[in-house]
Formats: structure tokens, sequence, C-alpha cells
């Protein structure tokens, strides 16, 4: 992989749409994962106004000193890029009062309440995003956007632009070490923060990115369950259910389409 090519591409198509879109620069929110800290790299990079956000959820102290770390010193390096704290702690804890204290309950409160939290970074991120004239840029790579849908609808599946969705993790990982990123965040296990308890990616899905990526490449080659065994077909079954139960995040939002008579 060419990663100093790849990184410069990105760079160039990121600066580029923001001035076919009018748009000052790039607003992004650091989790203290790799993503988005070549995400935010790379806006940084362009030159352009770029807003980084630390927004906390109840979140665990590693992955807050992760993120303001990676933002200070990014700040540090380049003039165009600027952070921000957002503490979302106590808007979350009104809403969860307010939802949890209803009537409605179902045994998926946990996991609405984990998506809420994505919804709520999503809405302060295009919030500082409108009033700075910046655009959202997303940090899903191409295994969890098009392969598992390992993403939150209309939460960080809510974005403008996103800039690494054609990168799998592992050339994430490859760019991430081109680009210097801390080795704090390069050794940290995958994780997306939601959750009170710790829960890994992994631990998530039941597969790493690595087994992830392969049954992905077997399954867009073709290759069925029975030609694999062992713990490849568990992974190849793991990824073939989350990329049929996610469909619905995958693909474009249907659309109705009106017969011409009708109208």
């Amino acid at each position: 992989m060419q990663t100093q090519k790849i990184i410069q591409h990105i760079i160039n198509w990121l600066r580029d749409y923001a001035v076919q879109a009018r748009a000052q620069g790039f607003v992004v929110g650091v989790s203290g994962g790799i993503d988005s800290a070549v995400v935010s790299t790379l806006c940084a990079q362009t030159a352009l106004p770029t807003l980084l956000l630390n927004m906390p959820i109840r979140q665990k102290i590693d992955q807050f000193d992760r993120a303001a770390e990676h933002i200070a010193a990014l700040v540090a390096q380049y003039a165009n890029a600027r952070g921000e704290t957002v503490d979302l702690t106590p808007t979350f804890e009104q809403f969860e009062r307010t939802v949890l204290t209803g009537s409605l309950k179902s045994p998926n409160q946990d996991l609405a309440m984990a998506n809420t939290r994505s919804r709520l970074r999503m809405t302060a991120l295009y919030y500082y995003g409108q009033i700075n004239g910046l655009l959202v840029a997303g940090t899903g790579n191409k295994v969890e956007d098009f392969g598992v849908g390992f993403f939150t609808k209309y939460g960080d599946g809510g974005v403008d632009i996103s800039p690494i969705a054609d990168l799998l993790k592992t050339q994430v990982y490859a760019i991430a070490k081109e680009l210097g990123i801390a080795q704090s965040i390069q050794t940290a296990a995958p994780t997306d923060g939601l959750w009170d308890g710790e829960r890994t990616d992994e631990q998530q899905m039941g597969a790493s990115y690595p087994e992830l990526e392969r049954a992905m490449a077997q399954f867009e080659r073709g290759i069925t369950r029975d030609a694999l065994s062992g713990r490849e077909q568990e992974v190849f079954d793991i990824f073939v259910k989350l990329n049929r139960a996610t469909q619905h995040k995958i693909q474009p939002i249907p659309v109705c389409t009106i017969p011409k008579e009708y109208l």
C-alpha cells in the first residue's frame, strides 16, 4: 500500500470538496480511537480551519485522555486547528431520566441508550459545524460502513463526508503509523465508547477486524461457508449475519417511487 500517496490523495480530496462546497473547513469528533485520530490529522493537514471536539459522555478516563492529548498535539502543530471539550454527560443524563421514567419499556433500552450517545454527539458536531461553516467529517472505515454496519444510524453515521470509508481498518492503522499518531492510540483496543462498561469492538462483534476483513473479501469473491472450516467458517458466519442484519444502514434510504400515472 502506497501510504504517502493515499494520505496526499485524501488531503487533496478533502480540500477540493470543501472549496467546491464553499465550506470553511471541517469539524471532527475525536474519540481517542484510531479512526478519528487519522481523520482529524488529515483534515488538519489540508490547512483549512479544523475544529476538533472531545465530547465525553460518562467517558472512560483513558479514552478521554487519549482524545485530549491528540487534540492538543494537533493544535500545537497546525495553526489552522483548534480544539474544544463539550461535556455532553448532563445532556445525556437528562434525556436518560426523561425516557426511562416513561411507561414504554423494552429489552432494547440499553442498546438504544448507547446509540443515543452517538446521536447526541452527531447533534453537537452539526451545531458547531453550522455556526462555523464547517463540514462534519466522518470517521467510519470500509469494514464498519459497508461490511458489518458497525455504526449508529444518524449518530456517527450522520456525516457530510467520509474520508477513510474506502480503507480497511488494517489500512487505517498503516496510515496512522505513517502520520505518526501517538502509540497510545495505535495500541488501544478499538471500542465505540458507547457503554458504561468497557466493551471492545471485538467483544461486541465476536471477531477482530483482520478476521472480518478476510471474511469480507471471501464474501465479495463469492466464496461460500462450505469452502471454509474452523475459525474461518465461524467468522464468515459472523460477517454474513451482521451484513444481512445491517443492510438498512449500509444501503441508501429507500424511497417509495410513485407511479407517474398517480401523479
